[in-house]
């Protein structure tokens, strides 16, 4: 329910907080209403919702971004989000030639392209070297420890990075730069073989993201181990993966089955049409980091002793489930909702409502829910992960 309201010369539908069975009462106070016309599950709970459940939404556009000639950064962490314990997510930008520069973490680094290309390069402990161009859809896995580097080739790149804990930070990543700036010119003469007044020059703080020219032809860059390249790609093509489809939409999956590196993070690549949802599921195996790529979309999150509360989520949001917590993502938009789901596992696992309904015994369910004939008939034995369902007035399927 609501009134109109003028801002900026145009009329805006004002929501209320208060629901279709007359629960609540107007909110004349001061109040963010564009916010609160983006949040209108939260505003207006539907009547399910029940107790005390942590926040689990968070916004890329509520951070504080990190501008550098080269690009720029801004970090969801458990600093943001605390419920947000297992993984941490870094949305960034590089220019073209934009660097990030040689670092390692003491973490795992996942990554998703979202737009534009990049050159990546590492080294393994035994000396292999890598170097691969990314383009939009594709992932990367760098495991903890081996250094490496980002470069925006052309027309420049946007993606996000998710690291295997919570508490993680970018800005407190271990860098070339930070190293030879804190470390003695006559340390550092005595490694490299040369005088030390060859680093007179270095920088004097942590470099983090920097501009430089574009990089010419990959062929042109690399560089011949004598040991060789390493044994397992940190790179996987997704979008170039047949996804699962269903008549809500698809589902891609990449975890260490079929991009092998990749030991602590596994993900999914959802797609979700109007008018259909992620179905009723958990995860068995950990909690659930999420991250909005198009679209809008809410979630209920089912916990135990009866309690649920529902969340509204949009292009930038991060979003979160804990562990083997019930839930479903509804696409409540008029555009397609396309969102990645990861885990700190080296394995995807969910498990189907219906599924799970329809593999057990049936008169077991009918007692347990005093269920209609019309329900048991309709479980699927074949899990679909997106559905999409409608009905006329009669409650027959369409």
């Amino acid at each position: 329910m609501g009134n109109e309201h003028q801002r900026d010369g145009k009329h805006y539908n004002v929501p209320q907080p208060i629901r279709d069975d007359g629960a609540g009462g107007p909110d004349y106070g001061p109040r963010d209403i564009l916010r609160d016309r983006q949040n209108p599950d939260m505003l207006v709970p539907p009547s399910t919702d029940s107790g005390l459940l942590p926040n689990l939404k968070f916004s890329f556009s509520d951070t504080s971004m990190k501008l550098n000639h080269g690009g720029w950064s801004r970090e969801v962490t458990a600093r943001e989000l605390p419920v947000a314990t297992t993984l941490a997510g870094v949305n960034m930008y590089l220019t073209p030639g934009g660097v990030r520069e040689l670092h390692w973490h003491q973490q795992a680094e996942w990554a998703y392209m979202i737009l534009g290309s990049a050159r990546i390069t590492s080294v393994d402990q035994n000396g292999r070297n890598f170097i691969a161009d990314v383009h939009a859809g594709d992932l990367w896995y760098f495991p903890p420890g081996l250094p490496h580097s980002i470069q925006g080739l052309e027309s420049g790149c946007e993606f996000l990075l998710v690291f295997d804990d919570g508490n993680f930070s970018d800005l407190h990543t271990l860098s070339i730069s930070d190293w030879f700036a804190h470390t003695p010119s006559d340390v550092l003469s005595a490694n490299f073989g040369v005088p030390p007044q060859v680093f007179d020059t270095r920088p004097s703080h942590q470099v983090y993201i920097y501009q430089d020219e574009v990089p010419g032809p990959i062929e042109t860059e690399q560089i011949q181990s004598p040991y060789g390249t390493v044994p397992q790609s940190f790179t996987h093509h997704l979008l170039a993966q047949p996804p699962l489809r269903t008549p809500g939409g698809s589902v891609r999956i990449a975890d260490s089955r079929n991009f092998p590196v990749s030991k602590t993070v596994a993900a999914a690549l959802v797609e979700i049409k109007p008018g259909a949802m992620r179905e009723l599921h958990w995860h068995p195996n950990q909690d659930e980091w999420q991250y909005y790529l198009t679209g809008e979309g809410r979630m209920t999150v089912f916990a135990p002793n009866g309690t649920a509360r529902t969340f509204d989520y949009r292009a930038g949001d991060v979003g979160y489930v804990p562990f083997a917590f019930g839930h479903y993502i509804q696409n409540t938009g008029t555009e397609t909702l396309w969102f990645l789901e990861m885990f700190k596992s080296d394995r995807f696992e969910d498990i189907s409502l219906n599924q799970w309904m329809a593999l057990t015994p049936r008169e077991l369910v009918k007692s347990n829910l005093n269920a209609e004939e019309e329900l048991l008939n309709a479980l699927r034995k074949v899990k679909w992960p997106v559905v999409k369902y409608t009905a006329d007035q009669d409650g027959k399927k369409s």
